[in-house]
């Protein structure tokens, strides 16, 4: 089976002025979230589509589904963690319990706050996951990238040509991350920033998948301004 995880666990504290997570804030005339499970639904390859959200907003997200995108028995709610691989590790407990994992079970996992990701991005992370067991969206690197290890002076400046700009989704095969997240140490677990450093933490490949500059996170108040304009433009 294939499995998409909306990662909607977050409260948007980044976002300012409001106490609403930006997942739930207005694009267009709709929730954020619910442009984000739209472009899965969408998708006929995807069997299910599990979105994770904190505890107090599951009843809320049920409702928007409900409102927006109709009764559907391929969308699931269930609770999110603490932290981003807290929820992860949610989605992958409730795929474990109520379908099994089988060596081609695939999830996609994608940040519910990126609404613009393209049908040919999730098509791509569905083949590259089945192909190489995990991969990562990305785009490169335009900027100039500074290191600074102590927030004063520059360390190193690296060739920008090996950079890339990490997005999601992150996909992979169910089992083999399974396997990872639960032969993590503690000290591991702990330094994790996504999914995808599980994998090279281990020594084990994360093959890119190109995204699009407008496959953008939406953080910052600037960024639903952004976002609204994108959404104008594609109207047009």
């Amino acid at each position: 089976m294939i499995f998409a995880a909306i990662l909607a666990g977050g409260i948007g504290s980044r976002m300012g002025g409001t106490d609403t997570p930006k997942q739930f804030l207005t694009l267009g005339n709709k929730p954020v979230i619910v442009h984000t499970i739209e472009k899965f639904v969408i998708n006929e390859n995807i069997d299910k589509i599990i979105v994770l959200t904190p505890k107090n907003f599951i009843t809320h997200t049920n409702k928007l589904i409900n409102d927006y995108i109709g009764d559907s028995e391929n969308i699931i709610v269930i609770e999110g963690g603490e932290t981003r691989n807290d929820t992860l590790m949610n989605s992958m407990k409730y795929i474990e319990e109520n379908f099994g994992i089988d060596d081609d079970s695939i999830i996609i996992t994608h940040d519910s706050v990126r609404p613009f990701v393209t049908h040919r991005i999730i098509k791509d992370n569905i083949d590259a996951a089945r192909k190489y067991g995990a991969c990562d969206t990305v785009v490169p690197a335009t900027d100039t990238i500074v290191e600074s290890i102590n927030g004063e002076t520059i360390q190193s400046i690296p060739v920008r040509d090996y950079y890339y700009q990490g997005q999601t989704p992150q996909s992979f095969n169910v089992r083999k991350l399974f396997n990872l997240i639960n032969s993590l140490t503690e000290e591991e677990a702990n330094i994790l920033t996504d999914a995808c450093k599980i994998f090279t933490l281990k020594d084990e490949d994360v093959h890119l998948v190109m995204g699009e500059v407008t496959n953008i996170k939406i953080t910052y108040p600037y960024d639903l301004r952004l976002a609204n304009t994108i959404l104008e433009d594609s109207n047009d």
